[in-house]
């Protein structure tokens, strides 16, 4: 019997009986316990909460039991379930990290400060930078103001947390009505400049316009976005040039405090700390704010990128169609049922949000590149001809644009369209590898301009050297100029690049055919066909390995030419 390596859900089983706890191996729960520890592993967070549910009706006072529970309780959003889980996980006398932001977060929500002091008193942690930035603003929110700014302060003196003090620093005091306290800190007057999110940076503009300093506000939001980069700053903009006077919302009270401490730590970890570690302080804090957006927005990528659409799906759901980034939610939304395999609902979504907020550029973009992803080329062009109608200059920033629409007209047979906007796209951004690839390529195939589409390709890989897809294509223009011995080294290199790539292995196969490695030639378009390429490329294909590729080339009036270099070429 031929020895086979265990698939990853096999490892991860026996990952789980190699750390199973003993207690937990001799209850009948274990079984429930192995599927949960699974599932946790394989970020199934809904299918790892039940079953943790389930081990524990066996085993109740089990403390990996309770942990595991709390987090996947968290992670699907049951803060509220998490928190009573946590209590049953501290009655053990177990220390958890992950408890803890459960039970400052209820605490939080009820505003019971005493509880939170006390938790940090009786030992427990949910990091220290977060446990000391909570314990400030639970001393605030039980109206001990100076005790509040003293720890603030500290932790500004405090080497590499500067900055966590000082904004968590401004914040309180602008919340208490100081600010021009706020303002001296967040404009680096008082210790220089701080680096700050853009919630931070609104927070900076709420509390000019409370200064009614609304043109150094403007000024501010001029300095860090574009106008029409970003719907939500737009509007605070006009808002703002009218006269209005912004409130100060971004921590109203204590409560709010400890959410944006939750969310700072988040975007803080972003990227470098586990994405569950991440999820659990972007859940607690949008669960604190629910009109944090940006915690929203935070959470659902985060369960995105653990391929947990689903849950991805129901937190974009959850943003109101008169939030300014609702349109950035409904483009997620579909992003995440695309990606769930739901591709007619996926393009619904964002119909519906075409007809609601069609005069947003990346809604019509977000139309036509679902629309192109679905090969519904003719309804892509009508987005993307809408986005173009609202772009009054074009700037570097928009070459994918001229490039995704110049695909559809390459798609539909409209060369000399997309040839033009291919042509675009490079004015704006010369050196962007994947025009460069994708424009040579079609003219590669088109038989058409061969030197101009050598040149370009030549020069995309000379940007992405280890691009299989832009070797494929190095390795296709050499062929169909008829340097065939140059076209073997890039035709090979970009089958070990993608390996698996039904358009590249049959490329690979006429490559090799063209330098006489006939044996070769005919594997390798088996191969290909194993691949699952499209029909047309399918018979194609089996056409060539019936009658070989000189037939074919002779039926398609493009026989192999006489090869370029007269140097024979052995395998």
């Amino acid at each position: 019997m031929p020895f086979r390596l265990p698939s990853r859900k096999q490892l991860l089983l026996a990952s789980a009986f190699a750390v199973l706890p003993f207690g937990a191996m001799a209850e009948s729960g274990s079984g429930a316990y192995l599927a949960a520890a699974v599932a946790a592993a394989e970020s199934d967070y809904a299918a790892a909460a039940d079953w943790y549910g389930r081990a524990l009706a066996s085993d109740p006072s089990n403390p990996a039991l309770l942990e595991g529970a709390v987090l996947a309780q968290i992670a699907i959003g049951q803060m509220d379930q998490a928190a009573q889980t946590a209590k049953a996980l501290a009655a053990t006398g177990a220390k958890s990290q992950t408890a803890t932001v459960a039970l400052i977060a209820e605490a939080a929500k009820r505003n019971d400060f005493e509880a939170i002091l006390k938790q940090s008193a009786n030992g427990s942690s949910a990091g220290a930078v977060l446990d000391d930035l909570v314990k400030a603003w639970a001393k605030l929110g039980l109206g001990h103001m100076s005790e509040a700014t003293e720890a603030f302060d500290k932790m500004a003196k405090t080497n590499g947390l500067e900055a966590f003090g000082l904004y968590n620093k401004a914040l309180a005091l602008a919340s208490a009505g100081d600010f021009e306290g706020a303002d001296a800190i967040l404009s680096g007057r008082q210790a220089g400049g701080l680096s700050i999110n853009r919630r931070g940076l609104i927070a900076h503009v709420q509390i000019l316009s409370q200064l009614e300093h609304n043109t150094d506000a403007i000024a501010l939001l001029d300095h860090s976005f574009a106008p029409g980069s970003d719907v939500e700053i737009d509007d605070l903009r006009r808002r703002l040039a009218a006269g209005e006077p912004i409130p100060f919302d971004i921590v109203r009270n204590a409560t709010d405090g400890i959410a944006e401490v939750f969310f700072t730590m988040a975007t803080a970890v972003n990227g470098q700390a586990n994405a569950s570690y991440t999820l659990m302080h972007a859940r607690a804090a949008a669960w604190l704010r629910p009109d944090n957006t940006e915690a929203q927005l935070l959470t659902a990528g985060l369960l995105e990128q653990q391929k947990q659409h689903d849950l991805a799906t129901e937190v974009y759901a959850q943003i109101a169609a008169t939030d300014p980034a609702f349109h950035i939610a409904e483009i997620g939304r579909a992003n995440a049922t695309f990606a769930a395999g739901h591709k007619e609902a996926a393009l619904e979504i964002l119909q519906g949000l075409a007809r609601s907020h069609g005069n947003i550029l990346s809604v019509q973009i977000a139309l036509g590149d679902g629309m192109r992803r679905e090969g519904k080329f003719e309804d892509a062009l009508k987005a993307y001809d809408a986005a173009l109608a609202m772009v009054t200059k074009a700037g570097p920033e928009h070459w994918v644009l001229y490039f995704s629409r110049g695909i559809c007209f390459e798609r539909l047979g409209k060369f000399a369209e997309g040839d033009a906007d291919m042509r675009q796209a490079l004015q704006l951004n010369p050196n962007e590898p994947q025009v460069l690839n994708y424009f040579g390529y079609s003219l590669v195939d088109r038989g058409e301009k061969l030197d101009e589409a050598l040149a370009m390709i030549q020069q995309a890989i000379a940007a992405k050297p280890d691009s299989g897809a832009i070797l494929d294509s190095l390795a296709w223009a050499y062929f169909r100029l008829g340097r065939y011995a140059e076209a073997l080294a890039p035709m090979e290199q970009a089958s070990l690049l993608e390996p698996v790539d039904a358009v590249v292995t049959d490329h690979l196969g006429d490559v090799y055919w063209s330098v006489g490695r006939t044996r070769e030639a005919e594997f390798q378009w088996r191969r290909a066909l194993s691949f699952n390429p499209e029909e047309k490329d399918a018979a194609r294909i089996r056409l060539k390995l019936d009658q070989g590729l000189d037939a074919v080339l002779a039926k398609e009036g493009a026989p192999l030419q006489k090869p370029v270099d007269a140097a024979a070429v052995t395998p």
